[in-house]
């Protein structure tokens, strides 16, 4: 559970100083992470509603905070 919050938190950061960046750099970001770490991930976290994907061509997919989750990260940020 631990380690699954722990990718959780390392993919958000990435999306965070990255808005729309695509999956394969965050998987870049990520080094110590494989693949399916990061694609497990996002996968739960877009399910949730903190992400959004957007199809930017064959097999691409950019990765944004979800407004809800965007909203979230800025009231942390002020609070």
């Amino acid at each position: 559970m631990q380690a699954q919050q722990s990718t959780d938190l390392r993919v958000l950061e990435v999306i965070v100083r990255s808005p729309g960046t695509a999956l394969d750099d965050i998987v870049l970001e990520c080094p110590d992470l494989t693949w399916n770490q990061v694609f497990i991930a996002i996968d739960r976290l877009s399910r949730e509603g903190a992400l959004k994907l957007t199809p930017k061509g064959r097999g691409l997919y950019t990765v944004h905070l979800s407004n809800d989750a965007l909203q979230a990260a800025q009231h942390q940020i002020v609070a």
